[in-house]
């Protein structure tokens, strides 16, 4: 088992400060697009694509969003060392579920019969 310390996250103020523009970048986008109503539709998707990139640039300058990337990066790393099963593998997987599906379908509908027999014929006396 192993013991490692817990993560701290330390935010300075000029992160909070890039995470708070960021925020405020992307409702300045969200409200140009809406306050630019009179104009044409490029123009207002074009201000809120505009905007919304400067507020997601923002945010990837921010420790937030390197831990982000850091953690993407990671990912990837992790999702290569997978050993993915082969065509053959997968199928007989597929198949062997498929199987205990169909097995304990039959063993629930054989259940429900039996106590609705139990229940109805024999101890209410009720003849279907």
């Amino acid at each position: 088992m192993s013991t490692q310390p817990p993560v701290e996250t330390v935010s300075t103020g000029a992160d909070k400060a890039k995470l708070a523009v960021a925020v405020l970048l992307l409702v300045g986008g969200i409200v140009a697009f809406y306050a630019l109503g009179q104009q044409d539709l490029w123009m207002r998707v074009v201000a809120l694509l505009v905007l919304l990139a400067a507020s997601v640039a923002t945010f990837f300058t921010a420790e937030s969003g390197k831990q982000l990337i850091a953690f993407g990066r990671d990912s990837v790393k992790e999702v290569k060392k997978v050993v993915w099963p082969t065509r053959k593998e997968a199928t007989q997987m597929t198949l062997y579920v498929f199987a205990f599906v169909v097995v304990m379908a039959l063993f629930m509908f054989l259940t429900d019969k039996t106590l609705e027999w139990v229940l109805y014929d024999l101890i209410l006396g009720w003849k279907g």
